[in-house]
């Protein structure tokens, strides 16, 4: 083993140490590079990494698709589709066991199309929907965590964040990425809803019915409805066919979302100066952090590189002879573990550089290698201690529901996760099948 190999595999304890300490993550990875460069060369060579990473690293056209992602979602939280789509989809389902929990997990799956953040659409549907759900006597615990759990859908469905830089740092195609999580999405929408009707139905309790009346009142608005909502799911069927049909790029997508966001909160009469304000700064604001971050991990790559870790890795792979499915369940139990305690951005990019060679040594199918890996990050926002989605629904709650309480609901819907990755593991053409086919 060489030395410089021995500062690379030392600088990702390092890494993990200043994260363990609260260091923010693209600064961790930004200070470990810096010494990296420094140690295995010179001091001005890494400073001319940091003046020519950053430039570059923004400069990078497939990245321009996460602004324009981040803008649609936040026009559409700002101007008050959420909650158009959650009456929606409560006036539709309420009928059935445990009817409000499913429309929040297919509203959750809807507002993931317009919005691509998983802690935003757990944090939107947490102010809609449980307050409704409690009011109805539903089990806070089932309530808490079917908000929770259906926020990371927008993690798969497009448009996503997390496939457009998993895409970018990895060098796959981020359109068929982007439609490679089509399927995989709906299936853990429906894996949720299924898991939800056999609770309630084998339990009543944790859902109560609503009375005849009720159900008759809601049953005479379900057409009126969807008008507000039909514009939201005319640009999701747009935005996935015009990715499919090749008609446009993820960032033509992302910007022809946000137009017609726009488009749809003046046909509502929600565009103002305040609803326009509010969405550009939160843009700005979450687009920073991600670039912020991204800067720190192609810097920390590019030391991975010079001290030989990748080659390394893909020697070692080469020997060992694995084949795609084992390498999958041994980097499942690394994204398991690193989801109890990081953020889902800095698992991506401090892994990736790892494993990334360890799927190419073995041939794996990078787009189904990509939703595999997205999948577990997002499950990794529901699991304790530090599950980013759980503590989102507890800031929005309060005290009116208790954090254990809100794990507990979550670990139900981690159940369905297991037999959703299950199949997405044994049955690779569910994340393939969209993609090869364009």
């Amino acid at each position: 083993m060489t030395p410089a190999l021995v500062v690379g595999i030392v600088s990702l304890a390092a890494v993990l140490g200043l994260i363990a300490i609260r260091i923010p993550i693209g600064v961790s990875l930004g200070i470990v590079g810096l010494a990296g460069f420094t140690w295995l060369r010179s001091f001005d060579v890494a400073l001319g990494n940091i003046a020519q990473i950053p430039f570059e690293t923004a400069a990078n056209w497939g990245l321009s698709a996460i602004p324009m992602f981040i803008l649609m979602g936040s026009i559409a939280f700002n101007s008050g589709i959420s909650e158009s789509l959650f009456r929606a989809a409560r006036l539709w389902f309420s009928g059935l066991p445990g009817g409000l929990a499913v429309a929040t997990n297919l509203a959750s799956a809807a507002f993931g199309a317009a919005s691509g953040s998983s802690v935003a659409a757990a944090a939107t549907m947490s102010r809609v929907a449980i307050p409704e759900m409690l009011k109805h006597g539903y089990d806070k615990g089932l309530a808490a965590g079917c908000v929770a759990s259906a926020g990371t859908l927008a993690a798969l469905i497009p448009p996503s964040v997390m496939f457009v830089l998993y895409g970018v740092f990895a060098q796959v195609s981020i359109t068929k990425l982007l439609i490679a999580g089509v399927l995989p999405g709906l299936l853990t929408a429906g894996a949720y809803t299924v898991l939800i009707l056999v609770r309630c139905s084998l339990d009543p309790s944790l859902a109560p019915k609503l009375s005849s009346a009720e159900q008759a009142d809601l049953k005479r608005e379900r057409w009126a409805a969807l008008i507000p909502i039909w514009p939201l799911l005319l640009l999701m069927a747009g935005m996935i066919g015009g990715l499919y049909g090749g008609i446009f790029t993820a960032t033509e997508a992302g910007a022809a979302g946000a137009s017609l966001a726009l488009v749809v909160a003046a046909t509502q009469g929600r565009l103002n100066y305040r609803m326009i304000k509010a969405s550009v700064f939160e843009t700005v604001t979450t687009t920073g952090q991600i670039f912020f971050i991204a800067i720190g991990a192609v810097l920390y790559t590019r030391f991975l590189g010079l001290a030989g870790l990748s080659e390394a890795i893909h020697d070692v792979i080469g020997t060992w002879a694995l084949n795609p499915t084992l390498l999958i369940v041994a980097a499942s139990i690394v994204y398991l573990i690193l989801g109890m305690f990081l953020d889902p951005l800095g698992i991506l990019l401090i892994t990736l550089p790892v494993f990334q060679p360890m799927f190419d040594a073995v041939h794996a199918d990078p787009i189904w290698v990509g939703v595999i890996v997205v999948k577990y990050i997002e499950i990794g926002l529901l699991t304790p201690p530090v599950g980013f989605n759980v503590y989102m629904v507890k800031s929005v709650v309060g005290d009116s529901i208790p954090l254990e309480t809100i794990f507990r609901g979550v670990g139900w819907f981690l159940v369905a996760e297991f037999f959703t990755m299950l199949l997405l593991i044994v049955f690779p053409s569910i994340s393939t099948v969209l993609p090869h086919a364009m």
